[in-house]
């Protein structure tokens, strides 16, 4: 019977469930893209290219983890390494000696320039100029020990090089020639040896070991070693030798897990994907719930005279909700299966943008299996389920005798359960909110999407009652005669229908909660990192490079421009990645490392010093500055230890010197260049910052940092700005993404949801028009409707946004949201806009139908 039924249900009342299948199809969508992406992120993998030839890999773990006690249970956390890790390249020797192992190369790589001389100086200073303009492609130079054939020549000495066939061709050079190279470890004039056959490592100029090993800029130490086999000897029974001679100081690969050596890159591109999808994946579960169990539930009441007629002519309470059970999953599997086609477009554009924009590496695939579909449908289904067993309950406890009558009333009284788990969540979010003032940084922060969901929740069960007392409010006007008739039919039917409106305003409620959460965060975050690195960078001229692929500034640029006739000080900046535990898990800050005199810090970045003093940077390595709220997220004062893991993995415990209050945008730690140069992948300054002398003359000052640097670009403190912002381009193009797909998905709920209420108001309107109503009176009556489901949404997402911003903001960046109008503005519009021509529309097919037909249809 009950199968019979629901197909009837179905082809008869194909409105009602139309709706159903929208929001169904929809929430199956955003989690097939989510499920991409975190099925993706678990599974990366990228072949080896350079290291293909060599079947066993040792390398640094591209992760630091740490083992975290949670109760009586201990789980391992990890965070990939900001910067390339690298090993000893004496493990190379001790890896040769074992019975198997042909030979064990250690791997090198790092940038090299072409240096090309220009006249010196004029003045006092007489220092030769830095890197000129590459008339060849950015190099990659390396230990002879890992070159191919060599097509001519002969191996290079310690002050020889060998370059690839095609760099030397494209340079017009030849075995014999001389060539002036930089790299991090230092300048000098080499003689070309010989030419080499293109190398699959990708590199283009080999050097003798120990010269490669300097001019790397981390000297004792290796990208990988690349080990082979003698012949006979399996790859399993090579990787057990090296295991056993590495000892645990590195991570022995084979296999495709040869390419997280070959791109260190991979480790961060998996951690991206994977938060990505974990943490959007899940609040993007919650709303399709949210959405889902509202749609159906609504579509469920709508069909209260059907199911009361049922009950009157016999069927039991287990047939109701089973006939309702039945339709859910006749809906859902194949809402959930159809919605995995826009939800793959989706991921496919999601992923494409992410690998333009550099937070995945591109020899990552995305991943299109089952498994995201399977938990679409899956959530699809029960989420169809629960919310039609919980819509089914009133329905079919109906007493028989009395069904139709008791069906006919409309009732916006909550059931007691319901009302009290609303009040819970409604008072959880407050209280969340009120701890969240009391936060700083991160602490506060990770508290935004309990705050939302909290209120959002509470929003959902305490509908009616929520929409029973705002529409009351703002219905005050119309009912007072402000607008005539239909503004007084308006009032009326929000007063009596408030179940039916809270079904129209809770997702209102969502894209404006949701919305401005997520944009207004971003937008208040780079405000204030705007205004610190206007207030901060106090410096006259910034150096930067000129040419975004090339690595950076030589270290000894700034020694070189504080030599200078009009130069007071100058301070280079290796921008550069640490890593902390906060709250039992592993993140990561931005840290500078300076370079001169740090007592002289503050003529060119005013950071707003609260404690200590810069100058003491200089007395050690092992001192380190805060930003004021990262030093209470760790809770380390003046004179404390600071626990800290370097770009590379290194952990070091810092004494801590300063803190000060302007680091978001700048750098939230502050420490020596020096400390740091070991331990990043390329040590070369992102920026050098100049103070000029009082008397210097700026035009001709500006002409002699570009002949120090020609291929660098020369600016005012304006050159800082555009870095920073551009280190926090990603991150308010993901909160956009996650805005618009979780506002879209919720604004065509809403959009669906309306247009659902206003055609069951068939027969409403019908007698309206019987009565001498007119069709001019009956769309303002919709339209004031509207404009009340839309206000009362504003004015309660709105509420919940700036509940959830205020005290993030404050603990976060120290001030007040920033809500930009020409954001704000449109996004009031568009919900209002959406809200009238969702209203419209269907009003309008509901007024060409004859009166008499209209109020003889079903309700």
């Amino acid at each position: 019977m009950r199968n019979g039924l629901a197909r009837a249900s179905i082809r008869f009342r194909p409105a009602s469930f139309v709706g159903s299948f929208v929001a169904l199809l929809l929430g199956a969508a955003i989690i097939a893209a989510c499920g991409a992406l975190l099925q993706t992120g678990i599974t990366a993998k990228a072949d080896p290219v350079r290291y293909g030839h060599a079947p066993v890999v040792v390398a640094a773990d591209p992760y630091t983890s740490k083992v975290i006690n949670r109760g009586d249970e201990a789980e391992t956390v990890s965070a990939p390494l900001p910067e390339q890790g690298r090993v000893d390249t004496a493990l190379a020797a001790r890896i040769a000696a074992g019975p198997g192992v042909a030979s064990a190369v250690p791997d090198v790589s790092f940038p090299v320039a072409q240096q090309h001389k220009k006249p010196s100086l004029t003045g006092q200073h007489k220092k030769p100029s830095l890197t000129g303009q590459h008339e060849t492609p950015s190099l990659t130079g390396g230990s002879i020990a890992a070159a191919g054939p060599l097509a001519e020549g002969r191996a290079p000495s310690a002050r020889e090089v060998v370059l690839d066939q095609q760099t030397a061709r494209t340079a017009q050079l030849k075995t014999g020639d001389r060539v002036a190279l930089t790299a991090a470890g230092g300048t000098g004039t080499y003689r070309i040896s010989g030419l080499a056959t293109p190398s699959p490592l990708g590199t283009n100029a080999w050097f003798a070991p120990a010269t490669a090993d300097r001019l790397s800029g981390h000297p004792g130490k290796a990208d990988a070693i690349l080990v082979t086999p003698k012949q006979g000897t399996g790859t399993d029974a090579l990787a057990a030798q090296v295991e056993q001679a590495v000892g645990g100081k590195a991570k022995v690969l084979t296999g495709t897990d040869r390419g997280m050596a070959e791109l260190p890159a991979l480790a961060a591109g998996e951690t991206y994907l994977i938060g990505l999808g974990a943490s959007f994946g899940g609040i993007a579960a919650m709303t399709a719930v949210f959405v889902i169990s509202g749609t159906i539930a609504l579509a469920t009441a709508q069909r209260a005279r059907e199911f009361a007629l049922l009950r009157a002519i016999g069927a039991t309470p287990r047939q109701i909700r089973r006939t309702i059970a039945t339709e859910a999953m006749m809906l859902a599997p194949a809402a959930g299966l159809l919605g995995a086609i826009p939800g793959y477009a989706l991921a496919r554009w999601w992923f494409g943008e992410l690998v333009s924009r550099g937070a995945v590496p591109p020899q990552i695939t995305l991943e299109t299996g089952v498994l995201p579909v399977a938990a679409a449908v899956l959530l699809s289904v029960l989420s169809a389920l629960a919310a039609g067993y919980f819509a089914a309950r009133r329905p079919a406890n109906l007493r028989p005798g009395l069904a139709l009558g008791e069906a006919a009333v409309a009732t916006s009284t909550l059931g007691r359960v319901r009302t009290v788990f609303g009040i819970v969540f409604c008072a959880g979010g407050a209280a969340a909110a009120a701890v969240a003032s009391q936060l700083s940084g991160d602490a506060a922060a990770t508290t935004a999407l309990g705050v939302v969901m909290c209120f959002l929740a509470g929003v959902a069960l305490l509908g009616p009652a929520i929409a029973r007392l705002s529409t009351g409010l703002l219905s005050l006007p119309l009912r007072a005669g402000a607008a005539g008739a239909p503004g007084s039919l308006a009032a009326d039917n929000t007063r009596v229908n408030a179940r039916r409106l809270a079904s129209a305003i809770t997702p209102i409620v969502m894209v404006i909660a949701f919305c401005g959460t997520l944009v207004f965060m971003q937008s208040t975050i780079r405000d204030a990192s705007a205004r610190n690195v206007a207030t901060s960078v106090v410096a006259d001229r910034v150096i930067t490079p000129g040419n975004p692929a090339d690595p950076g500034l030589p270290a000894a640029t700034a020694s070189y421009a504080a030599a200078l006739p009009g130069v007071e000080s100058a301070t280079g900046i290796l921008r550069t990645g640490v890593v902390y535990e906060a709250m039992q898990s592993l993140n990561s800050a931005t840290a500078l490392g300076i370079s001169g005199n740090p007592a002289h810090l503050s003529k060119v970045l005013d950071l707003g010093v609260s404690t200590g003093s810069f100058a003491a940077l200089g007395d050690s390595r092992d001192t380190v500055a805060l930003d004021a709220n990262l030093a209470d997220t760790l809770g380390v004062r003046l004179g404390d230890p600071v626990p800290l893991r370097l770009g590379d993995g290194t952990k070091v415990k810092p004494k801590l010197v300063a803190t000060y209050s302007r680091g978001l945008g700048v750098g939230q730690v502050l420490m020596p260049r020096a400390a740091l140069t070991a331990h990043v992948t390329a040590p070369y300054d992102s920026q050098v910052l100049i103070a000029a002398k009082p008397d210097a003359e700026q035009a001709a000052l500006t002409s002699e940092l570009k002949n120090l640097a020609p291929t660098a670009t020369v600016t005012d403190a304006a050159g800082y700005g555009v870095q920073a912002d551009l280190n926090q381009e990603l991150g308010a193009w993901a909160n956009t993404v996650m805005a618009a797909v979780l506002g879209g998905f919720a604004a065509i709920a809403a959009a669906n949801t309306l247009v659902m209420t206003v055609l069951d108001r068939r027969r409403e309107v019908g007698l309206l028009r019987l009565s001498g109503t007119t069709r001019r009176q009956v769309k303002g009556m919709m339209r004031w409707e509207a404009l009340l489901v839309a206000g009362t949404g504003l004015l309660l997402g709105g509420a919940i946004a700036w509940a959830t911003l205020l005290p993030i903001a404050r603990g976060v960046t120290g001030s007040g949201p920033s809500v930009p109008l020409t954001v704000a503005v449109p996004l009031a519009a568009g919900a209002v806009l959406l809200t009238l021509a969702a209203t419209a529309l269907p009003t309008r097919a509901l007024l060409r139908i004859r009166p008499l037909e209209a109020g003889a249809g079903k309700q």
